[in-house]
């Protein structure tokens, strides 16, 4: 595994970072307990030692589920990233942004986007509770809320640094303005952002912005949950409550089937799968300091891991980027 200085932060994050929004269970067909805390202790003992996860994964579970897997073990050789900002409990008492009716178990459950400096101390608190630790690696926005001043979101995150609950302080799924706007008030170690093959709106602007001004990027959805491994080709049935049934749909089916078909035979050469190779093109792409890779069990997570162990050319490189636009048709790009 390789380890990436995150911005200008002391944080050094594994390149594949899990990502831990599927553990949680809601919108991803439920999850398995043990199988979620495997998977935990395969992507740390495989190196994937930087974990990121929120408290909206699974209203609270998939954070839980964490502090249960890192419990004994040497906290200081694990990065714990959660975020903070939307709220499902009703504790915002109509303040904050209206955000999407989330469903669980056929219930829907309103969320909210909401940052103020009060509530970003308690969800931390709470974080800190689920997750068995007194401190998080980092603290990020998990989407802007546009009722909030961006001034108060940073100077809650700075008073918490000063305060030595969290280390660093990134935000996620900010545009370029509103990263200007909070770079004002504070050095921002990251951004994280939906960043794969079929979506790379991100190299126009904010990938620049972000390597003038040593800020991380964690992209998440490299694999686009899924759809770039292939797997959803060859008859995969999702359960009717998987949030991808409809998530698929933005993508044409046919261009990325007739794009896999392209760069399977690259994949072979290497002995990797396609996701795998997805995942380390990724990790190869100019400003891109992470990448989070979802896994449901120790077997994917140790799949994922490998991916870094993989070796791509400047020409294997080309002939992906090619392929993205003669097949893909630049879509997205």
């Amino acid at each position: 595994m390789e380890y990436r200085k995150l911005g200008k932060s002391e944080l050094q994050l594994s390149a594949i970072t899990y990502g831990a929004f599927a553990i949680g269970g809601n919108m991803w067909g439920g999850n398995e307990e043990q199988d979620s805390i495997a998977a935990v202790h395969a992507a740390i003992d495989h190196g994937m030692t930087s974990i990121d996860t929120a408290p909206f994964y699974g209203f609270g579970r998939s954070e839980e589920l964490i502090g249960a897997a890192i419990k004994g073990k040497d906290r200081s050789k694990i990065q714990l990233l959660t975020k903070f900002g939307l709220v499902w409990d009703g504790s915002n008492q109509g303040k904050g942004e209206y955000f999407f009716d989330a469903n669980d178990g056929g219930r829907n459950i309103p969320v909210y986007k909401y940052a103020s400096k009060a509530n970003i101390i308690k969800e931390l608190e709470q974080s800190l509770s689920r997750l068995g630790t007194d401190y998080v690696d980092l603290l990020q926005l998990h989407w802007p809320d546009a009722t909030t001043p961006i001034d108060e979101t940073m100077e809650a995150l700075d008073t918490l640094i000063s305060q030595g609950k969290i280390r660093a302080a990134g935000v996620s799924n900010y545009d370029l303005a509103q990263m200007k706007t909070a770079g004002k008030r504070i050095q921002l170690a990251s951004n994280q952002l939906s960043y794969s093959m079929l979506n790379r709106g991100i190299e126009e602007d904010i990938i620049p912005y972000a390597l003038e001004h040593h800020i991380g990027i964690i992209a998440y959805s490299p694999l686009e949950r899924g759809l770039l491994t292939g797997k959803y080709f060859k008859d995969a049935a999702l359960k009717a409550d998987d949030h991808r049934n409809g998530y698929f749909g933005q993508f044409s089916a046919d261009k990325v089937e007739a794009f896999l078909d392209r760069i399977t035979p690259l994949a072979e050469s290497k002995n990797a799968s396609l996701g795998q190779l997805v995942l380390r093109w990724t990790t190869l792409q100019p400003g891109i300091t992470v990448v989070l890779a979802g896994a449901r069990n120790a077997a994917q997570v140790i799949q994922n891991a490998r991916s870094m162990d993989i070796e791509l050319s400047e020409q294997d490189i080309r002939f992906i980027h090619t392929a993205l636009e003669e097949v893909y048709n630049g879509m997205n790009a």
